[in-house]
């Protein structure tokens, strides 16, 4: 009697070991699977089959239309990109100086919207190639820009740009910050040169060419000098693999012709 008790509660131990072994087992490919998938922002974003994109408006970037539908080259670049991605685009508009920790706290999948390439923007995102050229200008009152031709002319003038942006840095790196307003769009720079509150602003030299000068609603302002060179690039989060997916897709819209039509529609130059 002691014997049988004995081998039936070997049997059930036996039985209950294998149980274990086939539960952890099946448990360990699943947890593998969702590790890689964390791991890859490419698969995160097919997953949930849209990729969200932080903007600000930004004439001819990201801007809405007459009929309030929201157009622009960086706009039109990113519904191309997701479209050989096989997921939807999906626009939010962000506060620029929080951009960084929008991207990082997944608000956002990545920020495509006219960012200057910096150290700093190297430094918080995994940022693709180049895309298109562009300068900070200082923008004025039309009837004043002949009179400032160089940064040390401008020394004693109030400026305004965009808290966070390139315009800013240039701003600061020029030495003409002794007087500067920071705002909270390069829009609202602009504003305040039309209201008198400040004597410039330095912005993006796209927009300057896009609403400034007659038939815009900044008819009374003209772009001057520019302060710095530069060029565009997407961020996405550090170490993501979607950066170099979108860098593939990039390089057949420019093959196919697709991004130099919208240069030529928006007025843009690609970046080399």
């Amino acid at each position: 009697m002691k014997k049988l008790f004995a081998m039936t509660c070997a049997l059930m131990l036996m039985l209950s070991l294998a149980a274990c072994g086939n539960t952890a087992s099946n448990t360990a490919t699943p947890s593998s699977t969702a590790a890689q998938t964390a791991d890859s922002d490419l698969a995160y974003v097919k997953d949930k089959g849209e990729m969200v994109i932080g903007y600000t408006v930004y004439e001819p970037m990201n801007y809405t239309d007459d009929s309030g539908k929201l157009v622009g080259f960086d706009t039109e670049f990113a519904e191309a990109v997701c479209e050989k991605l096989g997921v939807t685009p999906k626009f939010v508009e962000i506060d620029w100086d929080n951009k960084f920790l929008e991207l990082d706290s997944k608000s956002i999948d990545c920020i495509w919207n006219g960012m200057t390439i910096t150290d700093e923007v190297t430094k918080n995102t995994n940022v693709t190639k180049p895309y298109v050229k562009n300068a900070q200008v200082v923008v004025m009152k039309a009837d004043k820009v002949a009179e400032y031709t160089t940064p040390e002319s401008m020394k004693d003038l109030k400026f305004a740009a965009e808290a966070g942006s390139a315009g800013e840095s240039a701003i600061e790196e020029n030495g003409l910050d002794a007087n500067y307003t920071a705002v909270a769009a390069q829009t609202d720079a602009m504003l305040e040169v039309m209201s008198g509150s400040v004597d410039a602003c330095v912005i993006d030299n796209t927009m300057a060419t896009a609403m400034t000068g007659e038939g815009t609603s900044y008819a009374s302002l003209a772009a001057g000098i520019e302060l710095t060179s530069e060029e565009y690039g997407i961020g996405f989060r550090k170490g993501s693999d979607l950066t170099e997916e979108v860098n593939k897709i990039m390089d057949e819209l420019k093959q196919d012709g697709t991004l130099q039509k919208l240069a030529d529609t928006y007025q843009l130059t690609l970046a080399e």
